[in-house]
């Protein structure tokens, strides 16, 4: 049972949108969980001092198309992976995809700049990180994207973010049965409303509609509570769950 005190300890999450919000909390809940972890933010990894390893350093600045090449001469990018050995070559154990934005517009209002807004974060840019990242991840490693029970639930003047989450449970299934040979899990948690500076700009009948109908407190979520599912799926608990979409929203319904 020593494994449990910190089940992630030696591995290295790197998790976007870790400077705020849900992906905050996930950073946070993974280190305490003993993982080295990276964050990225708006197409910039930074660093976090993750106790016990204090895992330092960064990616390339200039985003994740340049996270291959970016490090010594033979085009090897090292990271420490917090697990004493110092440096090496890098291994992603966990890639939890979290940066996200809403767009509160309806039909009638849409742009070819929203949908780029929207579709280019949560759906492009998942793909083209994961695809820069995929020779480094581990064996056994866990891939979780953040998706919402937006992704199949109809709610009005939020058609871009909805379809976007809903893309995301589309690329989850596939990569599950793409990646999985070598015991490489990937899900999608599906937050319902979680208090957060996101849902802040989400239109208050809907946040209170969905409030009155969880079956759980009739109350939003807390980023903790999200980030302890990330957490689960990403440990040994993690290991025989692969291709799932799990709502993580106090009961409310995902259609």
């Amino acid at each position: 049972m020593a494994d449990y005190a910190l089940p992630l300890s030696g591995k290295l999450a790197v998790v976007t949108g870790g400077s705020r919000g849900i992906g905050e909390a996930i950073a946070l809940e993974l280190a305490a969980r003993g993982a080295s972890e990276r964050g990225a933010r708006k197409g910039h990894l930074r660093e976090y001092r993750s106790p016990p390893a204090q895992a330092r350093g960064a990616f390339h600045p200039r985003g994740p198309q340049h996270a291959r090449g970016a490090g010594d001469s033979r085009g090897v990018l090292r990271a420490w992976r917090g697990d004493g050995k110092g440096d090496g070559d890098l291994a992603v154990d966990i890639l939890v995809n979290n940066a996200g934005v809403e767009n509160v517009r309806g039909l009638g209002e849409i742009t070819v700049a929203d949908y780029d807004a929207v579709f280019n974060l949560h759906v492009r840019g998942v793909i083209l990180l994961t695809q820069a990242l995929l020779p480094y991840l581990a064996k056994n490693g866990r891939i979780i994207n953040i998706g919402s029970v937006g992704g199949r639930s109809a709610f009005q003047r939020l058609g871009l973010y909805c379809a976007s989450k809903a893309a995301l449970e589309g690329l989850t299934r596939c990569w599950a049965g793409e990646l999985g040979a070598n015991g490489t899990t990937v899900n999608c948690v599906c937050p319902g409303p979680v208090a957060s500076e996101l849902l802040d700009n989400v239109p208050k009948e809907i946040v209170d509609g969905q409030k009155a109908t969880t079956p759980l407190e009739k109350r939003l979520g807390t980023v903790e509570e999200i980030a302890n599912v990330v957490a689960g799926l990403a440990g040994r608990d993690g290991a025989w769950i692969t291709g799932q979409s799990i709502s993580a929203s106090g009961g409310w319904a995902m259609y």
